[in-house]
């Protein structure tokens, strides 16, 4: 993109504060039903008969937009037609437009491939929703927040979301239960050697690893711990449990190694420290997710990797 018109478009975007879902729906189909209209634009072309609101926002017409630039998200369910302040944005959009037709060409394409980078970076930005639902077990409280993981892995290849929110559930979860200042919290991305770690949590001879991928480098860990007298303890996604199984089996660590699925691991801890009572669970759960939330602050630089806890 024509390092211009991306300073022409932040200029535009940090004047207005168009970084939420609302302004981003506008200016992603504005920018679209611009292209077909000659300049001088004119902000009266935009507005729906009634001059109430802005013509042509639909959810449907933003989808169909966006997945042109292989996003499948739901920005706004109304594609922006009853937000706040649309109307001024688009008067302000349009004579933006216009200026910048005045002094140089505008090139759409680029216009609008730098809306839908915004929008991947507001889905970016979002927390993660882990839902307290009383008609579901924990695990599949927690299965639908891992499956959220998945999918914005999913949609920005290279990243590694589940992998650290694993590690970091593990890590608030033991912050529960151990006393203060018991346990060493790193980043998820802090290899173990140059930190002298055994694994990803060290807790008297016991080494824990959290991994949503176990391999063949994670059964040589293991084998090490081994080595030096210690337990480890291989924490990962239920259907990658049997796989840790079969390798450390293939090793000969057959019966040596514990292998434990993750959503076990935290609604079982959960239900113990709640005694099984339902109406303590959730607030056993919120303690972990605030915990979890404190672990990012400190030492991760994503915030979107936070999670946010709804009670149903």
């Amino acid at each position: 993109m024509d390092n211009n018109t991306t300073k022409r478009l932040k200029a535009f975007q940090q004047e207005y504060n168009a970084v939420t879902k609302g302004p981003l729906a506008l200016l992603v189909q504005l920018t679209r039903m611009a292209r077909v209209k000659a300049f001088p634009l004119n902000p009266e072309d935009f507005l729906t008969e009634n001059k109430g609101q802005v013509a042509g926002l639909g959810g449907g017409n933003l989808k169909k937009v966006l997945r042109e630039h292989d996003i499948t998200q739901t920005l706004a369910a109304e594609g922006g037609r009853t937000s706040r302040g649309n109307m001024g944005l688009m008067i302000k959009y349009v004579e933006y437009l216009n200026i910048w037709n005045n002094e140089a060409p505008i090139d759409y394409d680029e216009v609008e491939d730098y809306w839908a980078e915004q929008v991947r970076e507001y889905f970016r930005n979002q927390p993660f929703i882990l839902t307290a639902d009383p008609t579901k077990t924990i695990g599949a409280s927690f299965d639908d927040l891992f499956e959220q993981a998945r999918k914005r892995q999913k949609q920005n290849p290279g990243t590694q979301y589940l992998g650290a929110m694993l590690q970091h559930l593990v890590g608030a979860k033991l912050t529960v239960i151990l006393p203060p200042d018991k346990l060493q919290i790193h980043g998820a991305y802090v290899a173990d050697s140059p930190t002298d770690r055994g694994g990803d949590f060290v807790i008297n001879n016991t080494i824990l690893h959290c991994t949503t991928a176990p391999g063949e480098p994670l059964i040589q860990k293991c084998q090490a711990n081994l080595r030096a007298g210690c337990s480890p303890v291989i924490i990962t996604v239920f259907d990658r449990v049997k796989t840790a199984l079969d390798l450390a089996a293939d090793a000969g660590l057959n019966g040596r190694i514990e292998v434990w699925d993750i959503q076990q691991f935290l609604s079982t801890n959960i239900s113990e420290h709640s005694l099984f009572d339902g109406a303590a669970r959730n607030a056993k759960l919120a303690d972990i997710i605030e915990k979890y939330n404190a672990i990012i602050t400190a030492v991760e630089t994503d915030p979107s990797m936070r999670i946010e806890f709804e009670a149903k």
